[in-house]
């Protein structure tokens, strides 16, 4: 009775409620960065397997710095550098923004590969046929490169919903946040808030897991 008391004590529906609206926060953060960096990463991606003079190698410096950089660092360079340059964000933004910049770098790798993984000849054909290299690359490359690049670039979202949490940090009102202050209401019950806090992580992200892997039996 004494294991379960622990509990009983954290498993309210007040805490329920919310651990809820933390989680409410964390997908929020995680969609709107989703969306951001798939197109920002998809851009730079594309104007990378372009090889544009000048600015594809600038493109490379960048995707490489920021790659190379703990995200934990981008988020507190976001938060508490800029502001110093006259760049303020508040918290919500500020996580975005940061998960944005790091994302996008991720997803641009990935599409640059899944581009390269297309036969050149298909652009010589496509050009041959009369169409523009732009039309090209819209029609008849990326559409392709689209299908194998899915479920690597789902794994990274889910990669993305978990670093959410790493905006604990600037104080992001997300998931690990109010789990944190249940804890720190109750005291020494750290374990059952962990388990929940688990729990709610492990049900999307096992849900989003089991979407990249039907994606890739579609490919083979």
């Amino acid at each position: 009775m004494d294991f379960l008391a622990p509990f009983v004590e954290v498993y309210t529906l007040d805490h329920f409620k919310f651990l809820l609206e933390g989680f409410g926060v964390t997908l929020k953060v995680a969609a709107i960065s989703i969306v951001l960096s798939f197109v920002i990463g998809g851009l730079i991606g594309t104007l990378r397997y372009a090889r544009i003079p000048v600015v594809s190698p600038l493109l490379a410096l960048v995707v490489e710095t920021i790659r190379n950089l703990p995200l934990l660092l981008i988020i507190f360079f976001t938060y508490f550098a800029l502001p110093e340059i006259g760049i303020e964000m508040e918290i919500t933004t500020a996580a975005i923004a940061a998960l944005t910049v790091f994302e996008s770098a991720m997803i641009s790798e990935i599409i640059r590969g899944g581009l390269n993984s297309i036969e050149k000849g298909q652009i010589e054909a496509g050009r041959a046929s009369g169409l523009t290299y732009i039309q090209t690359l819209s029609y008849i490359i990326m559409p392709q490169a689209l299908r194998r690049m899915v479920p690597p670039i789902v794994s990274q979202f889910i990669s993305l919903l978990k670093d959410t949490s790493l905006a604990v940090v600037i104080a992001l009102p997300d998931l690990l946040h109010n789990g944190q202050i249940i804890y720190a209401q109750k005291g020494s019950y750290v374990i059952p808030v962990f388990i929940m806090l688990a729990f709610m992580y492990f049900i999307v992200n096992y849900a989003l897991s089991l979407v990249a892997r039907r994606l890739e039996l579609k490919q083979t």
